[in-house]
């Protein structure tokens, strides 16, 4: 099962806000043993965000969302949704419970909108003030504030993954090599890579500013064993070049 995530609003392309989804949802799945595979930013513009969902509806994964729910005219991500999957939007009943919750004799159809899902969906509670989300064909859609939306996206991933938290045998380890050139280490990285075929070698090399020293960040990922193995070949091969190199946290 792969986990993707797609982070929604004219605003993150056009450079109004930043984006901190993104990093958040790394952190959420490392957190949980579980990895990121793949990220997509979108806009507003409702075709464009229709045939995106599409694309990642057809891909069976599992899809964290962020922005367009509001119930603003640029908020589109529901009816995009609802065009991708052939659906009408209708009012939620649970959702519609929680917004006549939140502001009571305040409810106005433009805040009830705000409950108006695909049909066939479910809810996602938000803790901070219970407009909530949605999901639906494992797809979860949360609001783009990340004080709403953090807390909502760890709901998702312990109440419907729980089962996945840990699971698979998969770590991350990596040395820093100082005053090194990538360059000078290929042959070291392709025999690495062959002995080790179901682990992943990684390299990921920084370009010093003046006053500051080379590094080489050298690592490996996969199953714990074979990580164990390779990063061992690999620190004796940096120790008998004289290299240094210090262990990644």
């Amino acid at each position: 099962m792969k986990f993707g995530a797609l982070i929604i609003g004219d605003e993150i392309l056009s450079g109004r806000r930043q984006d901190k989804h993104l990093s958040k949802v790394i952190e959420l799945l490392g957190a949980r043993g579980l990895k990121l595979s793949w990220a997509r930013y979108a806009g507003d513009e409702l075709g464009m965000l229709t045939e995106t969902l599409k694309q990642s509806f057809a891909s069976g994964d599992v899809v964290l969302s962020f922005g367009g729910i509001g119930a603003t005219p640029d908020d589109r991500t529901r009816e995009a949704v609802a065009a991708a999957l052939g659906l009408e939007l209708a009012l939620h009943p649970e959702a519609e419970a929680e917004i006549r919750a939140r502001f009571g004799d305040e409810v106005t159809p433009e805040r009830l909108q705000m409950g108006e899902f695909p049909v066939g969906s479910a809810i996602i509670p938000n803790p901070f003030n219970r407009i909530p989300g949605f999901s639906i064909n494992g797809h979860y859609f949360a609001p783009g504030f990340p004080v709403m939306s953090w807390p909502m996206m760890a709901w998702v991933l312990d109440t419907h993954y729980a089962h996945l938290h840990h699971a698979e045998d998969y770590v991350e380890r990596a040395v820093t090599v100082w005053d090194c050139y990538e360059g000078q280490l290929i042959g070291l990285m392709r025999e690495i890579t062959a002995d080790f075929p179901q682990a992943t070698l990684f390299s990921l090399p920084t370009i010093a500013d003046e006053g500051q020293r080379r590094s080489l960040e050298l690592g490996m990922k996969g199953p714990a064993a074979l990580v164990a193995a390779a990063m061992a070949r690999i620190q004796a091969d940096l120790d008998r070049r004289g290299l240094e190199w210090t262990a990644k946290a």
